[in-house]
């Protein structure tokens, strides 16, 4: 199929590396000094990584991109050896790629081909060195906090991360099937119960309608998580700014390009931190 993707200039790029964090979906990687887009699959097109390269090296294309087949990569990835196809297996599980992860080892166990690996519990990250920090994916559970004398805290219902809607990724598996609940940013400081009310069970998405100023790639992004993850409900919370409403809107023109029939609860949180 043909789809927008970034193309990368070699002979301008000279290396710097800042487009390398502003691709929510990593991506991109710096190899022999020269920056190259390494996964088709994980490019969306949308270019973010262009407004921050000097050079002019990146440009989005037209190109033909066929679906994606694991098995036909890991063919040519257990040719490196078993340090490159560790740093595959950890690319898909950085990316939250879970069914794709799934494949490759089931292709390693066909062959007889054992890789070792350190267990990792309760959460899926990043493969170490490999992208910004702040895009690192993680499912995990909850921990509970002892309540006392000394610590009064109650637990974080929070499960994932990241949860700012720039840097989300529509494939990541901790959204298949989950209820979501989609936050304009200053709910969350504003409604004293927000973790207990709102949060719990459920996967989080926060942005500003106002101040980011990125409407449709919002809207195609929540697009992508709607249309591929057979969401089971949505719950908005805003503020009751009247620009805070935007955070309605694009949720509603969101669900209307996926096609997708999704219950939808809209609540506003008053600038006294009271629901409404």
């Amino acid at each position: 199929m043909k789809r927008k993707i970034i193309e990368i200039n070699q002979d301008k790029c000279d290396g710097c590396g800042l487009c390398i964090p502003n691709c929510p979906e990593g991506a991109m990687q710096i190899i022999d000094g020269k920056a190259h887009l390494i996964s088709d699959l994980f490019c969306d097109g949308l270019g973010t990584c262009i407004g921050h390269y000097p050079e002019g090296a990146i440009t989005i294309i037209d190109r033909e991109a066929g679906e994606y087949d694991e098995k036909k990569v890991m063919k040519n990835v257990i040719k490196g050896g078993e340090n490159v196809t560790k740093a595959h297996l950890e690319h898909l599980e950085s990316h939250g790629q879970g069914e794709f992860l799934k494949q490759a080892r089931e292709y390693l166990k066909e062959k007889n081909i054992e890789i070792t690996k350190e267990k990792q519990e309760n959460v899926a990250v990043y493969a170490q060195g490999g992208g910004c920090p702040s895009m690192k994916v993680m499912d995990f559970e909850t921990k509970d906090i002892p309540t006392s004398e000394t610590n009064n805290s109650t637990p974080s219902e929070l499960t994932q991360w990241p949860i700012q809607l720039k840097l989300l990724n529509h494939q990541t598996p901790y959204f298949y099937n989950a209820d979501l609940v989609i936050v304009a940013d200053c709910v969350s400081f504003s409604y004293a119960n927000f973790h207990q009310k709102f949060l719990k069970n459920k996967k989080l998405i926060i942005f500003c309608p106002k101040l980011d100023n990125a409407y449709k790639e919002y809207v195609d992004k929540l697009t992508a998580i709607f249309k591929n993850n057979n969401i089971k409900s949505i719950t908005v919370v805003h503020m009751e700014v009247p620009c805070c409403t935007g955070t309605v809107h694009v949720v509603a023109e969101a669900l209307k390009q996926s096609g997708k029939n999704i219950v939808v609860k809209d609540y506003t949180i008053s600038l006294t931190g009271d629901l409404v």
